[in-house]
């Protein structure tokens, strides 16, 4: 067991782990941050997509060791601490851009990521940079509309 810090949307926490327990277990199983989701657990479909420092990671294959000392954005930290939501979860809602919602949360993580990478300036390069994120209701027109309509907001 190893003691590793990590920062949580803004938040410090001091965990004692095995040290090969992933970022994903760790928000989920030890943190309780259950948005995150375990799809695959082999890096194949996004669902466990989060940002760390900025950059969007699977967590399912990313070992939390590897987070300390860095930024950990996931889905429970999007929106502004007064509860209004990020641009993308509101385009999310109004383009119903999930059925299920397994996916919507690394949906969602991936979007914000695509969108602040300059990725978002065509339906095309929208579904390129979003293609590592898997949706099996077949939500895609939808998703993609909705990260279309916030990144012409965000310009």
């Amino acid at each position: 067991m190893t003691t590793i810090h990590l920062d949580i949307n803004g938040h410090a926490h001091e965990l004692l782990l095995d040290p090969r327990v992933t970022l994903l277990d760790a928000l989920r199983e030890h943190l309780c941050l259950t948005g995150t989701k375990k799809g695959c657990d082999q890096g194949q479909c996004g669902a466990c997509t989060v940002h760390v420092d900025g950059e969007r990671v699977l967590s399912c294959l990313t070992l939390a060791a590897q987070a300390e000392g860095r930024k950990v954005t996931t889905i429970e930290g999007l929106a502004a601490e007064n509860g209004d939501l990020h641009p993308v979860q509101a385009a999310f809602l109004k383009h119903d851009a999930f059925q299920c919602g397994y996916c919507t949360p690394g949906q969602i993580m991936s979007a914000v990521a695509c969108i602040r990478e300059g990725h978002a300036g065509s339906d095309d390069e929208i579904r390129e940079y979003m293609a590592g994120n898997l949706c099996r209701c077949g939500a895609y027109p939808h998703i993609v509309a909705a990260v279309r309509e916030a990144a012409e907001a965000s310009r």
